[in-house]
């Protein structure tokens, strides 16, 4: 018999409590989605586990969700989230995809190796800041890392406030650093591309191996791709922890506040550009421009702070135009629809 958990124990809250009538609280069951697959859904709810078939009638559901569930185990509706990461779908698709629903922290994994990239990282950061819950950057490998202080430093240089962590997740000792983050009905996600280590730490904090982990290739330092499905996690000490497949593309949409926070110091320089319209390339009195110049403010951030705000402009407006396209031609459909019966009765 597989063990249960009480509501509490799986992240649940007054959030939640709020959105569900007395009837349905005395009637219906309430499960958290744990695993997602192309055609159905893992559930653990007080009661145990669950199957849910998906189907064409039911919304766009990830891991982490909350679902209202009837007495016959079928589905009834799916809870509002409290936070919701998503991006644009790779390719050319203009779709959001959705990744993770309900965290309360993210652990953003990079690894102390090839991988290093602080401008990958403030694309994750982007994406955590946008929806509210907490980043923690966790850099991986440190044991492989001849001097892993110092680009320890150069990502705390990014935000004083930041909560960084170097690790070598097959250390016990070393990721108990993380244990405060890991608290009894608190769910967190482990994000990051592939390879940076993060099933190992995610079997590390559970003590014992959930996941498959790969070991390093010796042409390019990467670590080899081990997830293929996210899934929760229900920890010994009580918290939720989130494995998420390694993602090669993560294009941003929607994120205005995400890369206002994650650079904020640099809409704080702009804010003192003589001009409030300051495109910061030649106009005099750019605050901008002369914190690049004194050496104040990287070259590097700030192409990356311009680079994201394209694409998430560019992202965003082709999602609305997609959206609007699809009202108009749903609109289309209910008009032919409506006069094909109309027509029908007059016969």
């Amino acid at each position: 018999m597989s063990k249960t958990y009480s509501l509490t124990e799986l992240g649940w809250r007054p959030f939640f409590q709020q959105q569900l009538t007395l009837a349905e609280w005395e009637s219906g069951t309430l499960a958290r989605v744990v695993t997602q697959h192309r055609n159905q859904l893992h559930l653990l709810s007080d009661s145990g586990e669950l199957i849910l078939s998906i189907n064409a009638n039911m919304p766009n559901i990830c891991v982490g969700d909350w679902l209202l569930i009837d007495s016959q185990h079928r589905f009834v509706r799916l809870l509002e989230r409290f936070t919701e990461f998503g991006r644009k779908a790779s390719g050319s698709k203009l779709d959001l995809q959705l990744i993770a629903a309900n965290l309360d922290t993210v652990f953003i994994v990079m690894s102390l190796n090839q991988d290093f990239k602080l401008s990958r990282l403030e694309r994750y950061l982007t994406l955590v800041n946008e929806t509210g819950a907490q980043a923690v950057v966790v850099l991986t490998k440190a044991d492989l890392c001849d001097d892993p202080l110092s680009l320890q430093a150069e990502v705390q240089q990014l935000d004083p406030l930041l909560n960084v962590v170097s690790i070598n997740a097959l250390d016990n000792d070393c990721v108990s650093q993380l244990q405060c983050w890991c608290q009894v009905g608190k769910t967190l996600a482990v994000m990051g591309s592939s390879g940076v280590g993060k099933s190992t730490l995610l079997n590390t904090l559970q003590n014992q191996p959930l996941l498959n982990t790969g070991g390093i290739r010796e042409d390019d330092s990467k670590g080899r791709h081990t997830t293929t499905a996210r899934s929760l996690h229900v920890m010994d000490n009580g918290g939720l922890l989130m494995d998420t497949p390694g993602m090669r593309e993560l294009q941003l949409t929607d994120v205005e506040s995400g890369l206002s926070a994650t650079f904020a110091d640099i809409e704080a320089l702009a804010q003192c550009c003589r001009f409030g319209d300051c495109s910061h390339h030649g106009e005099p009195g750019c605050a901008i421009e002369q914190a690049l110049n004194r050496g104040e403010l990287d070259h590097r951030r700030f192409n990356n702070y311009l680079k994201l705000g394209r694409e998430q402009a560019l992202n965003t407006a082709s999602l609305a135009q997609r959206r609007a396209q699809d009202k108009t031609m749903s609109k289309m459909y209910r008009s032919v629809q409506g006069e094909s019966r109309r027509r029908k009765k007059g016969l």
